[in-house]
C-alpha cells in the first residue's frame, strides 16, 4: 500500500545560487540553534524556504526531494528504527536489499546516516527535503503528534520524558547517585528500556564482562545480542546506579543480590519491569523481566490451542471442583494459560482468588495475593486463609511442597476449583510428582481432573517464511509426512528485516492435555509408573506435545527445527 502526498505546489527557481562556505556555516549555526530554515531564507534574500534549501543542496551536492509529489511505500518502514526518525527528523523513502535512501530535514545532520547504517546494516544514501514536509510524512505514517520539525527535535532532546516512572523516587546524597541522575545517563537507560519494549523483548540481560558491558534481549524466547558503542563502558557504574534508583534498591550495596521492581509508562503503555541484580566476577549482572500489560491479551483461543484441545480444556476449567494443573519448564507460558483460563470463567457469579509469586499481571475482577516469604506468607499459608474468604475458584502460583499440595487437595475436596502449576516434563508425570511430595495416591486420583503440559515455539515470520517440499529423508522419522503434507508444502525460517533476520516473529504454545478417566484414576491410586499412565492417556486419545507440534508445522505456523528444539522423540 502506498500513499501519495499532495500538498501545495511550489514554484521552482530557475537556478539556485551556490553558497560560500561562510554562508553554509551561517546556515548550520542557525539550524543548530533552533532557528527555522525560513530565518536563513529571509536573512539571505531567498523568497521561499525551498529556494534556500535548494541553494544549500546545490552547494553541498545533495539532491532536494519534493515530498509533496513523492509516493512512499509503507514497506520501507518495516524494521526501520523509529526512534531515529524522531531523533534526527528523517524518513526513509526507498529501500533495496542492500541499501536505503533517507531524506533529512536538516542537511547538516551528518550523524543521521551513520546512525541508520549502524542500526540497519544497510548502505545509506541521503537527500534533503523541507522540514514541514518531513514532519507531515512522519505524522501521516507514524501518527506523531508533533506538527513541526521543531516539535520533533524537542521530543528527541527530551528523550528522558518518553518514559514516565510511576511513583516517587528517593535519591541519596552520594557521588554515585549524582552520576546516575545525569541527563546523559538517564537518557541512555531510557533508550535501553524503550528499545526492549519496542522489540517485544521479554527479558533484558546486562552482563559485566572483562571487555565491558554486554547487553542482550530475549526476544521470542531466544537471546539476541544488541550492538553497543565502546563508550558505553564508561557509563557502566552510572547505568547500574540509575537502575537501582528506579527499582528502589540500595545503590551502595554491591556484595549481595537485590531484587526490585520498576513501573513505567512507555509511549502511553504501562510496563512493569522486575529487576534482579547479582554480583559477579567482573561486576554486577542485571536481568530485567519486561511485563508489558497492554501487549498481553488473555484468551484461550489466542494462545495456540487446537480447537479440540481448547474445547476439552474449557470443559475442565468449568468443573465445580477438582484440581487442574499446567506443567512445563520455566518460561513455557504456564502463567499465560492460567490467566487465560481465569479470564474465561470470571463473572459476577463466582469469586476467584489467586496467590502468586510474583503477581505478573493485574486482572480485573480477580482478587490477587502476593506471596511474602519474609513474613511467612507462603503459598500454603495463603491457601489456608483464602478458604475462609468463600472462593469458588482458587489459583495457586505453584505447588512446590507437601504442605501446598495437601492444602490444594483439601480445597478441592471441600468443593473448590483449584488451578496451579507444577514442574514436570509431561502431563503424565504430574501424578508421580505429587506422590513424591507425600500426597496419598488415592487423594491424587480422586481430585486431579486434568493436566495440561505445554511448551512455546517461535512462529515463522509471515514476510519471509520459505515453502519447501521435503522428502522422507529430510524430516524426523516420527514426522507424519504423508498425513500432513499430502502434496502441500511446509515452511522453514529464512530471515528478513521485519524479523531481525531470525526468520521468526512471536510465539505460540504446543499442548498435551491429559484428562483423568476411570482407568487413569485406578493406575494413579495404585501408584503405577508414569509410562503406564501415559499409555492409558494415549489410548484414550491424548495428543502429545510432539504430535501437536507437527500439526503446527503442517499449518505453516512454525518449523520442524522449532519442534525439535522444545520436544523429544517418543
Amino acid at each position: 500500500m502506498s500513499i501519495a502526498y499532495r500538498s501545495r505546489s511550489v514554484a521552482q527557481p530557475d537556478a539556485p545560487r551556490r553558497l560560500s562556505s561562510v554562508d553554509l556555516d551561517r546556515a548550520q549555526r542557525l539550524l543548530a540553534n533552533g532557528n527555522s530554515l525560513q530565518s536563513f531564507a529571509d536573512e539571505y534574500g531567498f523568497s521561499t524556504e525551498l529556494q534556500a534549501l535548494q541553494a544549500i543542496g546545490q552547494s553541498m551536492a545533495m539532491s532536494v526531494v519534493d515530498l509533496s509529489k513523492e509516493t512512499i511505500d509503507k514497506s520501507v518502514l518495516e524494521g526501520f528504527p523509529v526512534r531515529l526518525i524522531h531523533r534526527h527528523g528523517i524518513f526513509p523513502i526507498q529501500r533495496s536489499e542492500t541499501g536505503i535512501r533517507i531524506v533529512l530535514s536538516n542537511p547538516f545532520d551528518v550523524q543521521a546516516a551513520d546512525a541508520v547504517s549502524a542500526a540497519t546494516g544497510l548502505f545509506v544514501t541521503t537527500a534533503i527535503a523541507l522540514p514541514h514536509e518531513v514532519a507531515t510524512v512522519i505524522k501521516t505514517h507514524l501518527g506523531v503528534g508533533a506538527q513541526t520539525l521543531d516539535g520533533l527535535m524537542a521530543q528527541a532532546a527530551g528523550d528522558e520524558d518518553e518514559i514516565e516512572i510511576l511513583g516517587e523516587l528517593s535519591f541519596e546524597e552520594s557521588e554515585a547517585a549524582a552520576m546516575a541522575q545525569q541527563a546523559s545517563v538517564v537518557r541512555l537507560v531510557n533508550d535501553i528500556l524503550t528499545e526492549a519494549v519496542q522489540a517485544r523483548a521479554s527479558d533484558i540481560h546486562m552482563e559485566a564482562q572483562a571487555s565491558g558491558m554486554k547487553i542482550r534481549y530475549r526476544i521470542d524466547g531466544v537471546l539476541q545480542n544488541q550492538p553497543v558503542p565502546p563508550e558505553l563502558n564508561r557509563f557502566q557504574a552510572a547505568i547500574l546506579s540509575r537502575l537501582k534508583i528506579m527499582a528502589r534498591l540500595n545503590i551502595a550495596e554491591k556484595r549481595v543480590p537485590q531484587d526490585g521492581r520498576i513501573k513505567l509508562r512507555v509511549s502511553g503503555r504501562e510496563v512493569d519491569i522486575r529487576v534482579s541484580i547479582i554480583p559477579m566476577l567482573h561486576g554486577e549482572g542485571v536481568v530485567m523481566r519486561v511485563l508489558d500489560k497492554d501487549a498481553m491479551k488473555f484468551s484461550l483461543s489466542g494462545i495456540g490451542m487446537e480447537d479440540d484441545v481448547c474445547e476439552s480444556f474449557r470443559e475442565l476449567i468449568r468443573l465445580p471442583h477438582g484440581i487442574v494443573l499446567v506443567t512445563g519448564p520455566t518460561g513455557s507460558g504456564k502463567t499465560t494459560t492460567l490467566y487465560s483460563s481465569l479470564a474465561e470463567i470470571r463473572s459476577e457469579r463466582n469469586k476467584i482468588i489467586t496467590t502468586e509469586d510474583p503477581i505478573e499481571y493485574q486482572l480485573e475482577g480477580i482478587n490477587q495475593i502476593q506471596v511474602n516469604h519474609k513474613v511467612g506468607l507462603t503459598f500454603a499459608a495463603c491457601l489456608r486463609s483464602i478458604l475462609r474468604h468463600d472462593p469458588d475458584v482458587v489459583l495457586v502460583g505453584e505447588i512446590r511442597d507437601f504442605e501446598t499440595a495437601e492444602n490444594a487437595v483439601q480445597a478441592s475436596l471441600t468443593g473448590h476449583m483449584v488451578f496451579s502449576t507444577l514442574h514436570t516434563n509431561d502431563a503424565a508425570g504430574a501424578f508421580m510428582r505429587l506422590a513424591d511430595m507425600g500426597v496419598e495416591p488415592f487423594l491424587i486420583s480422586s481430585t486431579l481432573e486434568g493436566i495440561m503440559a505445554q511448551r512455546l515455539v517461535r512462529t515463522l515470520c509471515k514476510h519471509c517464511r520459505e515453502a519447501i517440499m521435503p522428502s522422507h529423508d529430510e524430516v524426523p522419522p516420527d514426522f507424519p509426512i504423508e498425513e500432513y503434507t499430502a502434496g502441500q508444502p511446509i515452511y522453514q525460517a529464512r530471515g528478513c528485516r521485519a524479523c531481525r533476520g531470525t526468520g521468526y516473529s512471536g510465539r505460540l504454545g504446543i499442548y498435551e492435555l491429559l484428562k483423568a478417566n476411570d482407568e487413569i484414576r485406578v493406575l494413579a491410586s495404585e501408584r503405577r509408573g508414569t509410562n503406564e499412565i501415559r499409555k492409558a492417556a494415549l489410548a484414550a486419545g491424548m495428543r502429545t506435545l510432539r504430535q501437536d507440534g507437527w500439526i503446527k508445522v503442517a499449518r505453516g505456523l512454525t518449523s520442524i527445527e522449532e519442534v525439535l528444539r522444545v520436544t523429544k522423540a517418543e
